[in-house]
Order: C-alpha cells, then sequence, then structure tokens
C-alpha cells in the first residue's frame, strides 16, 4: 500500500512539474510550506476582510506558511463559499466564513450556490461579534425612540444598508423593524464598508454594523451610535444600550467567524489547521485588538463550530419562515 501511495505521489509531482511549464498550477496534497489562501466572501475594507487579515497573519505564522487574503465578494458572501467547496482538499483555500452566509443566506437567498450543512467541513471557530445601529449624523433623531418615532410619523422614508441579502445585519433591520412596528427599507450592498460609506454620505440613514468594524468611525464622529444588538451591553462600546434596555423585546443578534474547508481534507490536514488557529487566538496582541473593537474570541474545537453551525442553521430558518428575497 506505502510503495503504491508513493507512486502515485511521484506520478502526482511528475504532472505537476509539466503544468507549471504551461502556465497551469497543480495543487495535490497538503502544500506544507506553501501559500494558503483565506477567502473572504465580502470586498476589502469591511470588517470580516478585516479581521481576516489581523488573523492571517498570526495564522500564518502557526502554520509556517504565507497567508494571503483573497476577496471574491458577492451573493451574501456565498461566492467566496463557493469557490472554496470547489477548490482543491489540500489546505490551499480555506474560507473565513462569517456565520450569517452559512446560517442565515440559505433561508433567503433563492439561489444559493452550496449548502454550508453537507458541503463545507468545520475547521475551527474564530471570534464571535454583535452588531451596532449608526445613523447619519444629518438625521433630525438623536436616539432610537426618536429613530422609531420619526419612521412611524414618516413610513417607508428611512433606508437601511447591510452587507447583502440574508445579512446578519440585513436581518438585524428586519427584526427590528417588526419589533419596533416601523417600516424600513433595505438596500444591501456587496459588504459592510460600501454600506458604511453612505452611510456616512447621507446616501442612506442609517445601518446595522459590527461593531469591530463601526467602532472606528463611532469614535471619529463619522456616524452616531444608537445601541448594540446583544441582549447586554457590549463592553468596547459600554456608553451604548442594549436594544432591549431601550423596550425592543427579544432581540438578540450576533454571529461569528470560522474557517471551514472543502470537503475530503485529509485528518492530518484538518487537525494542522485548527491546531494553528488555536495557537493564533492565544497570540496576546490579536487577543487584546479584537478584544477592544468588540469580539469575543472564540478558541474551540471544529465539533464546537459544526454543532453551532447546525444549530443556528434551524434557529434562523424559524426566524425567517415566509421571508424570501432574490
Amino acid at each position: 500500500m506505502t510503495h503504491h501511495i508513493s507512486i502515485i505521489r511521484r506520478s502526482l509531482l511528475a504532472l505537476a512539474i509539466s503544468l507549471a511549464g504551461s502556465g497551469v498550477i497543480a495543487q495535490t496534497q497538503t502544500p506544507a510550506g506553501g501559500t494558503v489562501k483565506l477567502i473572504v466572501g465580502y470586498p476589502a475594507g469591511g470588517p470580516v476582510d478585516a479581521a481576516a487579515r489581523v488573523f492571517g497573519q498570526v495564522f500564518g505564522r502557526e502554520l509556517g506558511q504565507t497567508v494571503v487574503i483573497e476577496n471574491r465578494a458577492g451573493a451574501g458572501g456565498a461566492l467566496g463559499g463557493q469557490s472554496v467547496v470547489k477548490a482543491t482538499p489540500n489546505g490551499a483555500e480555506i474560507y473565513f466564513a462569517a456565520s450569517p452566509t452559512m446560517t442565515i443566506t440559505p433561508h433567503v437567498l433563492k439561489a444559493m450556490p452550496f449548502d454550508p450543512l453537507k458541503d463545507l467541513m468545520p475547521l475551527a471557530p474564530v471570534l464571535s461579534y454583535t452588531n451596532v445601529l449608526v445613523v447619519n449624523l444629518q438625521q433630525p433623531f438623536k436616539t432610537l425612540p426618536e429613530l422609531i418615532a420619526y419612521a412611524k410619523a414618516n413610513p417607508g422614508r428611512l433606508a437601511y444598508g447591510s452587507a447583502g441579502m440574508g445579512a446578519s445585519n440585513h436581518l438585524s433591520g428586519e427584526v427590528f423593524a417588526r419589533r419596533a412596528g416601523i417600516s424600513l427599507n433595505h438596500v444591501p450592498y456587496k459588504g459592510n464598508a460600501p454600506a458604511m460609506a453612505d452611510v456616512m454620505g447621507g446616501q442612506i440613514q442609517m445601518m446595522f454594523d459590527i461593531i469591530g468594524g463601526a467602532k472606528a468611525h463611532i469614535e471619529g464622529g463619522k456616524v452616531r451610535p444608537m445601541a448594540v444588538t446583544s441582549k447586554d451591553r457590549n463592553p468596547a462600546l459600554p456608553q451604548l444600550p442594549s436594544m432591549a434596555e431601550l423596550g425592543i423585546n427579544d432581540y438578540d443578534i450576533g454571529g461569528w467567524y470560522g474557517l471551514f474547508g472543502p470537503l475530503g481534507m485529509s485528518t492530518e490536514t484538518t487537525q494542522r489547521i485548527g491546531a494553528a488557529a488555536a495557537r493564533a487566538l492565544q497570540n496576546p496582541e490579536l487577543r487584546q485588538r479584537w478584544i477592544d473593537q468588540g469580539y469575543v474570541i472564540w478558541p474551540g474545537s471544529a465539533a464546537d463550530l459544526s454543532e453551532r453551525l447546525r444549530r443556528e442553521h434551524a434557529l434562523w430558518a424559524e426566524v425567517t419562515r415566509g421571508m424570501q428575497f432574490d
């Protein structure tokens, strides 16, 4: 058996060399020492991209490999996941997934290109996060109750942006509108960064953004924060009340980031990636940076990630029942 595997490896190596000469890159088994791509399903500049870049630097050191970030935006992050589904299962391409793509988008997007429960392999959890509602500085309302009163007096006048159909900040807005008894217009973008730019520019009035992405804009006085979407206040923005504090009952919306790979990865490869991710999350500078940005470090196993994925996938199936978006 060992002799047979050796022959296969030599044959694959010869094929790789011949393809390289024609400009085609062939990847076979785990490219230890080669470049690893962290695939992000959102544009550069947004919170998912920013977290991936910070993580990638430390993760690469722990792997002993060069890690690069590749943005493949679209379909609420699903295009990035789809590309990893189709990737060679050798650890060279890893999906840095944001939970909405895996738990919400499948229920609300008609053209979901893959099944998160069946088509990807959980590798390691990374962090958990909460959203914050921010509004354009020129708006007449200064508090959440004033925003709700304005929306009721001006139905259909307020628009909020999101990272795309089925993103957590899309559903944050949908659930908020339902709980508050108001009407809001949803404007989907290809990521949080362009949506935030339009909030600051006044093209739309508001958005729910990940605290880690919004905090700099809040502290820079570029947007006005209203409330956080978690059940309790967030240590990174302790002055801000939660939605529940302000009378929006049963409102607790957050998410997470995790690493996924294509099916068929070897046990050796998955264990190596999981161990490197766990070591990266122990890095003091990384931990402090993310804590300051409002993130919660989530050390754990592939099984932990799989369990949370399945649990929240089922939860959002109930929450989004009756919602359908193109």
